[in-house]
C-alpha cells in the first residue's frame, strides 16, 4: 500500500431542492459574482432564472457560450477579462463538467498577472484563485469534487489536465433533478467517463482489497443505473446514485493508496478531443476496450480476470485466459448497448492522422511511465484498433 497525504475541502450538497440553500452559502463570499454557464440549458429548464431570484443582492456579471472540451480561447480568456475589469468575487458555475472546468481555470487566471496559460501548463505555480461554487446539471465529470480540470487550446491541439489544491470548489450543489434532461447522447457519455475514470485507477500495480471494492461495486452502479436513467430519465433514484458515483470518480478516493495508473485512456482521448473535438465520453468508450486488448499479458491477466468476475459476474471456473476476454468483450458490448459508437469513422477520424496524434501524446503524457507503459508505436496501434 503506497503512502498518501489527501485532503478535500469540498462541500457537498445533495439533493432536491438544495439549491435553496444557495443564497446562505453565497453570503460569506462577496457582493460580484462571475455566472458561467453553456449553451443555455439552464434558461430551458429555468435554472437560470431561480438563482437569479435567489441572489437579488449580487452583483451579476455573466459569461455563457461555454463549449464543451472548454475552450482557453475565448472562454477561458474572456472569464479573466470579466473578473478582472470588474473586481469579481466569486465564481458561480452552473452547468456541466466543462462550464466548471473552464471556471477553475479562470478562478486561477483571475489571480494572476500573466498569462493564465502559464499556469495550465505548469510553468508558473498559481499562488491565489478566486473561490468556486458550483450547481451541477450533468453527471459526469467528476470536477464539483475534484481540483482539476482539462482545457482545449485549439490553435495548438493541446487539451491539457491541469490540476491545483486552489481550485478545489468550495461548495457544491448535487440536484439530480437537474439531470433529467440531459440528452441520451450526453448521459452515456457521462456513464462512459465515469466508468473510466473507475477502471483507470482499477488497473494498477499496487491496490487493496478495500479500493478494489470501491471501484467494482462503482462499476456496477453506473452500469445498473445508467441503464435506468436511460429508460427514464425522470428516475429519481438512478439519476441519483449514477449522480453521486460520477462525483466519487476522479478525486481521489477510489486510489488512496494505490500505485499511480498514468490514466493512459485519458492522456489517448485528450489528442483525439483536441484534435477532432469529439464528446470526451464516447472517446474513452471507444479507446478503453482497445486498450484493454494492447495491454492483455501473463503479468496483467490475474487484474482482468478479477474484474472480469466481481463487476460482470464471468463464470471463474473458466480458464483465465477466457474470462479476460470475455470481460474485454462485456466493456466494449455495454457501452455499445448504451448508444455510443464504438468506431473513430463514426465520429469523423481516419488514419490521415494517426501517427501526429501518436507522436503529440508520447511526448506530451509520459505514458512509458502508466500501469503498462506505452510507446508510440502502441499509442498508434490502440488508435487504429479504435477506427
Amino acid at each position: 500500500m503506497q503512502n498518501f497525504d489527501y485532503q478535500t475541502p469540498t462541500r457537498l450538497i445533495f439533493g432536491k431542492g438544495a439549491i435553496a440553500k444557495l443564497p446562505r452559502v453565497m453570503a460569506r463570499f462577496g457582493k460580484k459574482v462571475l455566472l458561467t454557464y453553456g449553451g443555455g440549458s439552464i434558461k430551458k429548464i429555468g435554472l437560470y432564472q431561480k438563482v437569479l431570484a435567489l441572489l437579488p443582492d449580487k452583483e451579476i456579471i455573466e459569461l455563457p457560450g461555454i463549449q464543451p472540451n472548454p475552450k482557453y480561447d475565448p472562454s477561458v480568456l474572456e472569464g479573466v477579462r470579466l473578473c478582472k475589469e470588474n473586481g469579481v468575487d466569486v465564481i458561480l458555475s452552473v452547468g456541466g463538467g466543462s462550464v466548471l472546468d473552464c471556471s477553475k481555470a479562470i478562478a486561477a487566471g483571475a489571480c494572476y498577472d500573466g498569462d493564465p496559460w502559464d499556469l495550465i501548463t505548469y510553468k508558473v505555480k498559481a499562488k491565489a484563485a478566486l473561490p468556486i461554487v458550483d450547481i451541477l446539471t450533468l453527471a459526469a465529470t467528476g470536477s464539483e469534487y475534484d481540483a482539476g480540470g482539462v482545457i482545449s487550446r485549439t490553435e495548438t491541439n493541446d487539451k491539457i489536465g491541469y490540476q491545483d489544491r486552489l481550485l478545489y470548489p468550495a461548495v457544491s450543489f448535487l440536484d439530480p433533478e437537474y439531470t433529467f434532461t440531459v440528452s441520451k447522447g450526453q448521459t452515456a457519455a457521462g456513464i462512459a467517463d465515469a466508468m473510466n475514470h473507475t477502471i483507470e485507477q482499477y488497473f494498477t500495480e499496487d491496490t487493496t482489497l478495500l479500493n478494489d471494492g470501491f471501484c467494482e461495486s462503482m462499476l456496477r452502479s453506473l452500469m445498473k443505473n445508467g441503464r435506468k436513467c436511460l429508460e427514464n430519465p425522470e428516475d429519481y433514484t438512478a439519476r441519483a446514485e449514477m449522480m453521486l458515483c460520477c462525483t466519487y470518480g476522479c478525486n481521489g478516493i477510489l486510489a488512496l493508496g494505490n500505485s499511480p495508473s498514468g490514466w493512459p485512456c485519458h492522456a489517448i482521448e485528450h489528442a483525439l478531443s483536441a484534435y477532432y473535438d469529439i464528446t470526451h465520453g464516447w472517446g474513452l468508450a471507444i479507446i478503453t476496450p482497445r486498450w484493454m486488448k494492447k495491454i492483455l499479458s501473463e503479468r496483467t491477466l490475474p487484474r482482468f480476470v478479477k474484474y472480469g468476475i466481481n463487476v460482470f459476474g464471468i463464470d471463474p471456473k473458466l480458464p483465465a485466459p477466457e474470462i479476460a476476454q470475455r470481460a474485454i468483450d462485456a466493456t466494449y458490448a455495454f457501452f455499445q448497448s448504451i448508444g455510443i459508437p464504438m468506431h473513430l469513422r463514426e465520429l469523423g477520424i481516419d488514419e490521415r492522422r494517426v501517427e501526429e496524434m501518436a507522436h503529440h501524446i508520447a511526448v506530451n503524457e509520459g505514458l512509458d511511465e502508466a500501469y503498462v507503459p506505452l510507446s508510440e508505436s502502441d499509442i498508434a496501434d490502440i488508435i487504429r484498433e479504435s477506427l
